[in-house]
């Protein structure tokens, strides 16, 4: 992305009858040589969304055949160069920019890696116009003049900390929107929990909104949407109170999914003043939650990537005095 805020990119249209083995090659099949695939059909594999293809077709120039404008039904052919111009047409004006802490883990032209801190929400809601993770990414941009739209593909409680996977243009966000709901982004937290945690187990219970309440998730055999956490436990603290290291790994990413499903099985993280009211723990003022890892395939490029977090302070803190408590 330029200082313009356009991301250009660029396809060579390979020989007909090829089958990649995904969306980062063309997928032209043809039972013959007179086949042929239009611009559309070339860019809809490419992962360009409805909304994507409507912008470019909007753009002056967004589309380009060997150098020239082009129309979306145009055939292809092999050979051909095929380029978009992802205009950033529509920024996040709604969204303040205010120079707030931003540590970021990775950054290139399509997407950018933050590691989020504790007591920061993601997006701006009531009472939260000026302190999110938002508004941070919002001032690194316009403070260097470039146009952004805040598209969060990973989101975080506010009091959970770690990475946050943020995609930087249309095409982006569209294909890394298609990979969570195909469950192909992966994410492993930490987690401190109430009690001795078994070894290892899954928990599969439906999560739903919880009647009367605009915030609060539940578990719910008959409303809830599928929800699936794996757990492993990493080490045990035992003495005044006892409670568990865990290593968890999403399948679903529904909302508090952690928060709740933790509790439903007894071991509920300690200073989640939400789920866990009646915490007896007062090494912590927040749920000891941490995104340590994620990984996926590059939306572009098709790379696989890997990012780690490293444990926060706090929960190494909380660890360290536990482990005193415990000799």
């Amino acid at each position: 992305m330029d200082q313009n805020g356009t991301r250009i990119l660029s396809w060579r249209v390979p020989p007909f009858g090829a089958v990649p083995g995904n969306r980062n090659a063309s997928t032209i099949r043809a039972a013959g040589a007179g086949c042929t695939q239009t611009i559309e059909a070339f860019l809809r594999a490419k992962g360009c969304s409805h909304h994507v293809l409507t912008q470019l077709k909007r753009t002056d120039h967004g589309i380009l055949q060997n150098g020239q404008w082009a129309y979306t039904n145009q055939p292809v052919h092999a050979g051909d160069a095929i380029t978009i111009h992802l205009v950033e047409t529509e920024p996040s004006e709604q969204i303040l920019p205010v120079p707030l802490p931003l540590q970021i883990v990775y950054e290139d032209e399509d997407i950018l890696i933050a590691d989020k801190p504790c007591d920061m929400p993601v997006h701006p809601s009531a009472g939260n116009y000026e302190n999110t993770l938002a508004n941070a990414v919002m001032y690194y941009y316009t403070s260097r003049n470039i146009p952004f739209a805040f598209r969060c593909v990973t989101r975080l409680d506010r009091d959970t900390t770690g990475l946050v996977l943020i995609a930087k243009n249309s095409l982006s966000g569209a294909i890394l929107s298609d990979m969570a709901a195909r469950r192909q982004i992966h994410r492993e937290y930490l987690a401190i929990t109430e009690g001795m945690l078994p070894e290892a187990g899954t928990i599969r219970a439906p999560i739903a909104r919880q009647e009367g309440s605009p915030l609060m998730r539940c578990i719910d055999e008959v409303r809830g949407e599928r929800a699936v956490t794996h757990y492993r436990r990493l080490c045990a603290y035992t003495g005044p109170y006892c409670f568990s290291l865990a290593s968890i790994r999403l399948e679903t990413g529904r909302t508090h999914q952690i928060r709740v499903h933790m509790k439903s099985i007894g071991h509920p993280l300690p200073g989640d003043f939400l789920y866990n009211p009646d915490s007896v723990c007062a090494l912590t003022p927040r749920q000891m939650l941490h995104s340590h890892r994620i990984s996926f395939v590059h939306p572009i490029t098709g790379k696989e990537l890997t990012f780690e977090s490293e444990m926060p302070k706090d929960m190494q803190l909380m660890l360290c005095s536990l482990n005193k408590l415990c000799v």
